[in-house]
């Protein structure tokens, strides 16, 4: 479908084609096909946009330029031999090529003149390579692919769960259960250990298919000339020696070197990170170590064309290329354990050997006194299950999964559990300055007229402390208006009335500058149509356009390096009225120039001319002289709104802050001065021509000092990570390209964004922000730490509750009184008092001071040596109270089920009551400063005491735990046993 959007100017009209958006092929092919009417004059078609911009006679009707585009549109879905780009792109089981063992040749490309590549790759620019050849090279090197990112299958996500010691032993106890006829206690053990793998796979199985539906959807063919013909090939198959037809944009299929330029620049910042556009050259450079960035000559596969065109001759494909190597350094990168998992893990080990030496000890003295060998078997499987908190790996991942949801709802998808918890430990965070801490967007800061100094902020232009209206200051207005009519972006309206504005960073920030400025971009470039454009070249950094206006004189408007552009001024517009500009003018604008150079500012001069008209077909003359000055714009990528905040957020957290970015250094600086990224009184910048000398001990010395690395390459990222790492730092990396990606691998916790990241970067993140919003990584912080407070106080729950069951069964065989408590008791005990209670603690409200207490140490076990005993206390307690309600039921019924029922719920209901105690190692039920409810615990402690009670009423589950009927003095004999410990525990927390 063709639409007409524009053409009230005669001669000159624009059109929207639907089927052009994203098809490269479909622009080149109309823009070569239209181009042999001898109606149109000049055609260019934006994939972006889908719109097609067609200068044409005059006297020609603009339906018939619309007929043409139709007629163009439909042979070319006809065409004999086209295949869609999907199809084209698909290989078949015939084409699927091995990775080739033959190595590519590596050559300082950048360092040989073109002449001297082409004959290095035996290709041509003008008839580039044979087919014949190109598939021999395919044969050879293999398919123009990157081995793809190693993603978790779900088989290996749901394996992940049962690996824990842990876990193994309930299993071995599962086993061993089985093989002593225990069948009920074996489904016991295998269902909490089903469940705890269950809700870890469920939850991290959801957030990897979130992340995985991000992917952007690559180009999937390239326009080569081989055997002297433009052809349309899949990407895939760019072989060495390709000649690659560059276009406005197109993905780069491969590393090349530059053969011919027309105005190119490229979008370098997911490689690089720098966020400037880059303009390619074919020049030779010199040197020997010349960075990535600076090799005007070279362009790199993923990177994106955004103005221009040209040829390259292709150097290096697949894993050759430089992205292919950065994919290399992601595989490399290990990915390091979080604290938490290596002091659950810690606590688990711990807990089975002891477990397996107290089986041993049980089972011994069983067969000392004469106990029936397979039942003190059976009771010290139990007993060794006991130990273990069965709960301890369900209330851990149940807690980070509700993390998960949480952050879920603020747009931050979490593809780890412990990833969360990690988050919350960060001693030190390295940012990503290009699309992380800036918006990898330009924007006008700042503009200099004859003698104003005007801030451009949040769309409003301050002079002083004074907001001006661009109306009613004619310098201003003025420049305003050159900037948008010497302007190559295009500009439309969307449904909404709302401005749609596509092409490069810098000429989009100016037509946006416009726009809040109110003016009507697209009825002034109506009003003052373009004649003539005349580009940047090699030695020329400026443009010019010419334009008609409503008398007799054409306007001339130019922009671009602002010493080149005042060369060609004699007058310059001061206080309204136009005035000779005198040299000391010109040194006062040479002044300003520098002085916003040095604030890292991309700056350009505007200026303005008329002339008389001229033959518009005359392109020889470009008429760049005797102009008029208007004025500097001072251009920069904006921080993100909020990050400043951020980093102060941040450091009130206790958490150091990073920047690092492929930027130079000084531009580096004014950015970390203004997010005061510093937390010292003076800013510390490395370089990384500093930084390469440096052995890996003393940039471990040296990188927590420093604020900020500038000029960093990808593999620099790599070894900045690993050396925080090395001087003992938990270490986060947030990103959002390709060059990111190594880096947050190797972190502990890599934050990747959402929207505006690239596919590599989300796929080896740990945490990924969707709607690339940084402020909801304090959220995250708070989460993490607050789960950490939580399940600490779960562990503390589950050992002391657990060590009370040990102590009682443990004191019971050895003093010689038989078993309070049987092997079905035990685990029932374990799967009532474990879950529930425990995870009810894990969602506690976070402590109001969460944010300012500093970061823990990583090395400090969850449970400290100086918990231990208090642990060891109120366990004794617990067993003491429980032993004494069995020794009344001995007393009153000997040695029977009925003292068993006893021992059995006095021990369960003062476990159940106990997970009131365990809210806070401070807090008591007498202090003053009452805690906040916690819904969870109450629904939880109600609940449990449900499901006991109902042992008691449901014949069928009296009888499987051999429970006996309770009168009621034998029901408060259990109330006051299991009160009795919640009181002398509360009581004696301050003397604690």
């Amino acid at each position: 479908m063709i639409q007409i959007i524009h053409s009230s100017v005669k001669g000159r009209a624009r059109y929207k084609i639907d089927e052009l958006y994203r098809s490269q092929s479909l622009k080149i092919y109309l823009e070569r096909s239209l181009a042999n009417y001898p109606e149109i004059i000049s055609v260019a078609a934006n994939v972006l946009t889908s719109n097609i911009l067609v200068i044409f006679q005059p006297d020609v009707s603009y339906r018939k330029i619309a007929y043409f585009i139709d007629k163009a549109l439909s042979a070319y879905k006809d065409k004999a031999g086209f295949t869609d780009v999907k199809t084209l792109a698909k290989p078949t089981k015939k084409d699927k090529l091995t990775v080739s063992k033959y190595e590519q040749k590596t050559e300082n490309w950048h360092l040989m003149t073109a002449d001297n590549v082409l004959q290095s790759l035996n290709t041509s620019h003008c008839s580039g390579l044979s087919n014949e050849t190109a598939n021999k090279y395919l044969n050879k090197y293999g398919k123009n692919l990157l081995s793809a990112t190693v993603t978790r299958s779900e088989i290996s996500m749901l394996i992940e769960q049962f690996k824990s010691l842990p876990v193994a032993l309930l299993g071995v106890a599962a086993g061993i259960s089985i093989f002593t006829g225990g069948i009920i206690d074996a489904v016991v053990i295998l269902g909490v250990v089903g469940l705890n793998a269950a809700i870890g796979y469920v939850t991290e199985s959801q957030s990897e298919r979130i992340i995985n539906s991000l992917k952007n959807c690559s180009e999937k063919s390239t326009w080569v000339i081989r055997d002297n013909k433009l052809q349309e090939i899949p990407t895939e198959n760019v072989v060495l020696g390709d000649i690659l037809v560059l276009q406005p944009g197109s993905y780069i299929a491969a590393d090349a070197r530059i053969i011919e330029v027309d105005n190119l620049t490229i979008d370098e910042s997911a490689l690089t990170g720098e966020s400037v556009p880059v303009t390619k050259n074919p020049t030779l450079l010199h040197g020997e170590d010349v960075p990535l960035a600076d090799r005007l000559n070279m362009i790199y596969k993923g990177t994106l064309v955004i103005n221009g065109q040209g040829l390259a001759a292709v150097v290096a494909t697949g894993r050759f290329t430089e992205m292919g190597k950065i994919q290399q350094l992601v595989t490399e990168a290990k990915i390091t354990q979080t604290p938490l998992a290596k002091q659950l893990d810690q606590v688990g080990s711990q807990l089975v050997f002891i477990s397996m030496g107290l089986c041993g000890l049980v089972f011994g003295m069983g067969v000392l006194r004469g106990y029936n060998l397979l039942a003190i078997l059976q009771s010290s499987i139990s007993l060794a299950v006991a130990a273990v908190p069965e709960g301890l790996p369900t209330i851990a991942t149940t807690t980070l999964a509700l993390g998960i949801r949480d952050m879920r709802k603020n747009k931050v998808i979490v593809r780890s559990l412990n990833a969360v918890e990690a988050l919350g430990s960060v001693q030190t965070i390295c940012l990503d300055k290009t699309g992380t801490l800036t918006e990898n967007k330009m924007s006008v800061v700042e503009i200099v007229t004859d003698s104003k100094y005007i801030q451009v902020r949040e769309g409003e232009f301050i002079t002083g402390e004074e907001t001006i209206n661009p109306y009613t200051c004619n310098e201003l207005l003025k420049l305003i208006h050159v900037a948008i009519l010497c302007n190559e972006s295009e500009v439309i309206k969307n449904h909404d009335g709302e401005y749609l504005v596509t092409g490069s960073a810098t000429e989009n920030a100016l037509i946006y500058t416009a726009i809040s400025a109110g003016v009507d971009v697209m009825a002034l470039k109506e009003k003052y149509p373009l004649l003539q454009t005349n580009l940047r070249s090699e030695n020329r950094n400026l443009m010019s356009t010419i334009h008609a206006t409503h008398n007799c004189q054409q306007m001339v408007a130019v922009k671009g390096n602002p010493a080149e552009v005042l060369q060609l001024c004699h007058r310059w517009m001061k206080n309204g009225e136009v005035v000779p500009l005198t040299v000391e003018d010109r040194q006062k604008i040479e002044i300003e120039n520098d002085r916003l150079a040095g604030k890292a500012l991309r700056v350009l001069g505007i200026a303005y001319g008329y002339i008389e008209e001229v033959d518009n077909n005359n392109y020889q003359n470009n008429h760049e002289s005797d102009l008029i000055w208007l004025g500097l714009v001072g251009m920069a990528d904006p921080i993100r709104k909020g990050a400043k905040e951020l980093i102060a957020d941040f450091h009130e957290a206790g958490i150091n802050t990073v920047m690092i970015t492929g930027d130079q250094s000084p531009t580096a600086y004014a950015i970390a001065k203004e997010l005061e990224l510093n937390r010292h009184p003076q800013l510390e910048i490395l370089d990384s021509n500093n930084l390469n000398n440096l052995t890996p001990e003393a940039l471990a010395a040296l990188s927590d000092k420093v604020d900020v690395f500038a000029r960093i390459s990808p593999s620099n990222k790599l070894q900045i990570v690993q050396a925080l790492q090395t001087s003992g730092k938990v270490v986060s990396m947030t990103g959002d390209g390709i060059n990111d990606a190594p880096a947050l691998k190797a972190a502990q916790v890599g934050v990747a964004m959402g929207k505006e990241g690239t596919d590599v970067a989300r796929e080896v993140a740990d945490i990924v922000l969707e709607d690339d919003r940084l402020e909801t990584m304090m959220i995250a912080v708070s989460r993490g730490r607050t789960i950490y407070n939580n399940i600490r106080k779960s562990v503390h729950f589950l050992l002391a509750t657990n060590l009370s069951e040990i102590m009682v069964m443990t004191t019971a065989t050895a003093v010689g009184i038989g078993e309070p408590l049987n092997a079905i008791q035990l685990l029932w005990l374990n799967l009532v008092t474990d879950i529930f209670p425990g995870l009810s603690l894990a969602m506690e409200a976070p402590e109001p001071d969460v944010l300012n207490q500093p970061p823990r140490n990583p090395n400090e076990p969850i449970i400290k040596n100086t918990d231990f005993g208090r642990i060891v206390f109120e366990s004794a307690v617990i067993s003491i109270s429980t032993l004494a309600a069995y020794g009344y039921g001995i007393f009153k019924y000997g040695i029977s089920p009925q003292a068993s029922t006893l021992a059995f719920m006095t021990l369960t209901s003062g476990q159940l009551l106990h997970t009131i105690s365990s809210r806070s190692e401070k807090h008591s039920i007498f202090s003053q400063e009452k805690l906040p409810p916690n819904p969870y615990l109450t629904t939880a402690v109600v609940g449990s005491f449900g499901i006991q009670i109902l042992a008691l009423v449901v014949p069928q589950l009296r009888s499987l735990l051999k429970i006996a009927p309770l009168n009621m003095v034998d029901t408060a004999v259990i109330s006051g046993g299991a009160l009795l410990p919640l009181l002398v525990n509360e009581g004696t927390k301050k003397i604690s």
